[in-house]
């Protein structure tokens, strides 16, 4: 093999591990399957929610879910993701609200929650759904997920389903 194309390799692989190790200190990432699994001590009021048949140009809807700690101990929660750039999640802690919380990965960085959910205590998760976002090919089911991830990797996966349609 050639001198220059190993080293071309060799610097190109050394790159996209130094990129992923500097962007992954300050972006959330999609929780993997394992982590799922693996569940977490939070619950939520509701894990599904369907909006049923909604107008692509009638512009967003919104619907909401409760994250409770049931335990005696606090619980940080380290990130919100969303499954697609076409949602989007806002925390709701008493008045204050952060966010929004995003799909991570596709130009805008994810800002990590870091919020800790005190042991009996509740926070309110805004989900808003853009039917637009994907324009005319975005018509039919739609089928997304926001995941509510705490410091341990255990997350909480709350779907909602869509029927979007060109025209009311």
């Amino acid at each position: 093999m050639n001198k220059n194309l190993i080293i071309f390799v060799v610097v190109l692989v050394g790159l996209f591990g130094f990129l992923l190790l500097w962007g992954g200190s300050s972006t959330a990432t999609l929780p993997v399957s394992t982590q799922i699994e693996r569940g977490t001590e939070l619950s939520l009021n509701q894990s599904e929610y369907e909006f049923g048949t909604i107008g692509m140009y009638d512009g967003n809807v919104m619907t909401s879910f409760v994250v409770s700690n049931l335990t005696d101990r606090d619980i940080k929660i380290d990130s919100i993701v969303t499954s697609c750039m076409c949602t989007t999640a806002y925390l709701v802690m008493g008045s204050d609200k952060k966010g929004p919380y995003g799909m991570p990965g596709h130009g805008s960085v994810v800002p990590r929650v870091n919020e800790i959910i005190k042991a009996g205590e509740d926070m309110l998760i805004e989900v808003v759904f853009d039917p637009a976002a994907h324009g005319p090919q975005g018509a039919g089911h739609a089928d997304r997920s926001v995941y509510v991830i705490d410091e341990n990797g255990g997350a909480l996966e709350f779907v909602f389903t869509a029927d979007v349609i060109l025209q009311n």
